[in-house]
């Protein structure tokens, strides 16, 4: 086991999946590397194991993408339900270690909004996790709208997770290039491009000019968002656009992760322009299958120790009420 840093260590986007919802799956999301596929399947001894050798003390569990964002609307309430009890129950074993965002059916985003209150109410989760697009469309529509109006009402945050590119998109930017760099298309490049444009929309369809207290998490250190964005904010400020502050909004409604992104100079750029109570320590286990180097990679980052605390735990403590 690693020497413990000098606070509690809370990993906030840390995956499992549900056998149930993952038969679902088809396509690129639907099969995983053995060793990746026991770990999402491992809600016990193995993942516990885990977590201590890297002095990990909680994990807060969500399902891998794209959980029930392409579920069809006539199964997708029902099924989701029995996803978030069957992960309350995991919690209920081992609730000092665990915790939990709950999955929604955004095929109905009124029953989606429904079923956020009933796990932060009667399962006690810590918000939801949504994953690219919901069947194609982008979740910052008016129609998913009630989703954000009960997430603010009920103070939990909505973490906004990477799903596979549209096909479209994919067609056009990658299929050059998928079939010698699969990845491309996940982590090293579209599913920040994804991520980073749904948190875009996010901020100009003016869903936080409504709902002005919705909190939204982000992974991978903001999915670029961080390092762009003076840019961002000073070319929507030119004349013609609609008048808005996106700095503002994302300084102010966003936190972002270092879940999958162990780099000193991305960090402290994020710390820069965001300011260090706005960073939560995630490690994306098990698509990172080693949870030591994330914990040690923080214990050198050039932070003062009340710095790193804030990152590791008292971040998240706050946000998820913890």
């Amino acid at each position: 086991m690693m020497k413990k840093p000098n606070c509690p260590i809370i990993a906030i986007e840390e995956h499992y999946w549900d056998a149930e919802l993952a038969a679902q799956f088809t396509g690129g999301e639907a099969g995983r590397a053995d060793e990746t596929q026991k770990r999402l399947e491992d809600l016990g001894a193995l993942r516990i194991k885990e977590m201590d050798a890297a002095g990990i003390d909680i994990q807060v569990l969500s399902h891998g993408a794209p959980s029930a964002q392409k579920l069809p609307a006539d199964i997708a309430v029902a099924l989701t339900q029995r996803v978030n009890d069957r992960l309350a129950a995991a919690v209920a074993t081992n609730p000092k270690r665990f915790a939990a965002f709950a999955a929604l059916p955004t095929a109905n985003p009124e029953a989606a909004a429904d079923e956020l209150e009933r796990a932060v109410k009667k399962l006690g989760f810590k918000g939801a996790m949504l994953h690219g697009m919901a069947n194609g469309e982008f979740l910052d529509l008016k129609k998913y709208w009630p989703i954000y109006a009960r997430a603010e009402k009920l103070d939990v945050p909505i973490y906004f997770h990477p799903g596979l590119p549209h096909k479209a998109v994919t067609d056009v930017y990658y299929a050059d290039y998928a079939k010698d760099f699969p990845l491309v298309v996940r982590p090293a490049w579209g599913y920040t491009v994804e991520t980073a444009t749904q948190a875009i929309r996010l901020v100009l369809s003016g869903v936080f000019e409504t709902h002005p207290k919705l909190k939204v998490i982000i992974g991978h250190l903001g999915e670029t968002l961080p390092f762009l964005l003076w840019r961002i904010d000073a070319a929507l400020r030119r004349p013609g656009q609609k008048a808005m502050s996106f700095r503002d909004i994302f300084c102010g409604n966003f936190w972002i992760t270092t879940s999958g992104f162990f780099s000193n100079p991305a960090l402290l750029c994020c710390v820069m322009e965001m300011g260090v109570d706005r960073i939560l320590f995630a490690v994306d286990w098990p698509f990172v299958p080693d949870n030591v180097p994330a914990v040690r990679w923080m214990e050198g980052v050039p932070l003062s120790d009340e710095d790193k605390a804030k990152i590791l735990s008292g971040n998240a403590k706050r946000l998820l009420k913890m």
